[in-house]
Parts: structure tokens; sequence; C-alpha cells
């Protein structure tokens, strides 16, 4: 008997709670159809409504609540809007995005991936023809680096007042970040050349590969961490001589994904640049309206991995009805496609949601469509 996979929904605040609620339509059509052993849970928390009545984002025990489900499937964490309301509750960003890094280093979830791929009928905002071949993974280091929270402010508020903020850098998570880099690089190339659209990256030394990974860092300024990582990846390149290997300086990265980012196929960057390198890309993949993103933990299947869109709560739009739940139907897909790995007809789900998402982003493209009439025309196509 196939055992009961269950997913914890965290809706939010902002257009959060719109978008989750096209996810969970899209969710029941497909439990319905496939005959899925799928079921969910909805907490209204963590989000500024829980802060408001109990001064707190979250109860105490919301970790080990959450860590007796298979994944997570988060809407959107930040100020709620409307931005027309000025006596709204409003929390400061490190105090409402708190949530977000407990449940990431709780459950250890030491991989964010971020696809970049420009699916037709997405907004192509760079002019040169090639853009149509942006096809990218940005894996970010997501346990510790830049966002440790290490540090402190002395003297707060004084015209002395000093702020430190440490980053913390291990060689255990260096060497699974790279290492994992590797591995998808290699599992991206074989699905590449089972759907007959392989691609071609020059290594150092004049050969030819099927994939690629970049590695991205500031070693010329930040130079021990940037040293350990260059070190690392050197180290585990020598095991993956099938894949091309490649180097660059965060700003030069920044620059040349403008410049030409389909010369790109997978990325991995420590947490603060990958943070900053997923959000452009997100927009050179048509916006961060299309992007999804999952937080990841592929060595513990005890702990829950969570899966959020790449857009925060637009505040600016809240409660209109007005928000664009592909992101967030293209994030639900992915996560089927995680929690699919005990259960095919799971992933078989997800590769159909995807399907359906990818085919009415390219039959309504440019269409303006309300948030419930997104998700009403995939259901449908899910239905049929």
């Amino acid at each position: 008997m196939t055992q009961t996979t269950r997913i914890a929904v965290t809706p939010g605040d902002g257009i959060g709670p719109e978008v989750v609620a096209e996810a969970v339509r899209c969710l029941e059509t497909l439990r319905t159809k496939h005959g899925l052993a799928l079921e969910w849970t909805r907490f209204p928390w963590p989000s500024h409504a829980w802060h408001e009545e109990h001064g707190e984002s979250m109860p105490d025990d919301a970790l080990a609540q959450l860590k007796q489900y298979d994944a997570i499937l988060l809407g959107a964490l930040g100020d709620p809007g409307p931005m027309d309301d000025p006596d709204r509750y409003l929390l400061s960003d490190s105090v409402s995005l708190a949530p977000l890094l407990d449940m990431r280093k709780g459950f250890d979830q030491w991989v964010c991936e971020r696809p970049a791929r420009l699916l037709p009928g997405a907004r192509q905002y760079l002019a040169d023809d090639r853009a149509k071949d942006i096809d990218m993974l940005v894996i970010r280091e997501n346990s510790e680096g830049e966002y440790v929270s290490q540090g402190g402010r002395l003297r707060k508020g004084t015209p002395d007042e000093v702020a430190t903020q440490m980053e913390v850098f291990t060689r255990k998570a260096t060497d699974r970040i790279i290492r994992y880099g590797f591995e998808q690089a290699r599992t991206r190339a074989a699905e590449r050349e089972k759907q007959g659209r392989a691609r071609s990256f020059r290594t150092l030394d004049g050969r030819s590969c099927e994939s690629q990974v970049c590695l991205v860092t500031k070693r010329n300024a930040l130079r021990h961490w940037g040293d350990l990582y260059t070190e690392a990846f050197e180290a585990i390149s020598q095991d993956y001589p099938d894949v091309a290997t490649h180097h660059e300086l965060v700003d030069a990265a920044c620059m040349k994904f403008v410049q030409s980012p389909w010369a790109f196929d997978v990325v991995v960057a420590s947490n603060l640049q990958g943070d900053i390198l997923t959000d452009l890309a997100a927009v050179l993949s048509g916006g961060m309206g299309v992007a999804p993103s999952c937080n990841l933990n592929p060595t513990d299947p005890d702990m829950p991995s969570m899966f959020e869109p790449t857009h925060g709560s637009a505040p600016d739009i809240a409660g209109q009805g007005l928000a664009d739940p592909t992101a967030m139907l293209f994030t639900t897909a992915r996560m089927l496609d995680w929690l699919g790995r005990k259960d095919p007809a799971i992933a078989a789900a997800g590769k159909a949601l995807f399907d359906a998402v990818a085919a009415d982003l390219a039959e309504n493209s440019r269409q303006q469509r309300g948030t419930h009439e997104i998700g009403q025309a995939v259901c449908r196509r899910l239905a049929s």
C-alpha cells in the first residue's frame, strides 16, 4: 500500500494566500484524476496576521509541527499590503523573514535550486534572439555563508554604534554544494539528450562537453572563503571529467548573465551571491511571476524540503486578485517532482502540472488575466 505523502501549506503574507489557493485547487484536481495518496494541512503561520495576534511570527513548536510533513509549500513572507493602508500591521523584514531562515536552517535545506529557462510565452527582456536559449540552473548554498546571522550591534543608537556581520563557511558545506552542482549538470545533460536538445560547452583544454558548472565567488576581495570554494571546486571537478568547468567573479557573472546568459548551464554560488544571481536569472527567464524556487535537503529523507516561488509578497497588488500564480504553480510542480522520488504517481502528476502551466503560458502570454482565472484555466487542462 502506498504511504500517504503529506504537505504543510503555509500561505503567508501579501499575495501568498491568493496564489497558494490556486496551487491547492490544482493539487485537488490532480489528486482526484490520478488517485494520489496525497494530503495537506493549511497553517496560518508564519504570517503578519499571526504575529499581530500572538506577538510572534509562528509558535515555538512550529518546526516540530512542520517536521511531521514531507514538504512545505510556502506562499510569501513580508509586507502584507495593501500599500494604500497606512495603518496596516507592518513588521521589519528582519522579523517577517526570520521564519524562512529558521526553516532552512532547522531542516538543513542546504540547496536552494532556481531554474531559469525561457519558456514559450514568457516575456523576453533581452533583445538578442539567442536569449531564447536561456536554460540554466542556479544552485545557491543555503545553509551558511553570509546568512548565518552571527554578529551584533554595539552601542546601538549612538554615534559610536558598531555593527558586525560574520560570514561562516565550512569545508563540509562547500564540498556538498559543489558536488551537488556537478551531479545536477550530469542529470541535466542526460535529460537534454533524451529531449533532442543537447548543448556543447568548451573546456579549458579545448575539449567539448555536454554540460558545464560555473563557480561564482568574489575571491579577489573575499579571499578566505573564495579560495576555499576554488580549491574545493578544483578537487571535486577531477571526479567529473565529462563536465566543463568555469569560474566567474560575482560582478562579472552579473554582467555576463545579461550579456550572454545562454552560455551558462549550472551555476554554483554562496548564499548571498546566489540570492542576488537567482533574482537576476529569474528576470532573464521571464520575470519573477514565472520563476519557481526550491529549498532542498537531498541527504536526509526525514527532513521536509520547502518550495516557494521566487517572487515576494507584492503588497502593491495584494488582495486584488491580480497576482499571476504561474510561479507558484511551477513551484508546486517541482515539489511534486521532488516528492515523486518515493511515489511515481506523484512524479507523473508533477509533470502533468508543469506541462499544463507551460501550455497555458504559451497560449495566453499576451492576455491580462486575474489570479483565479489563470488557476481555473490550468485546472481545466489538468482535468481534460
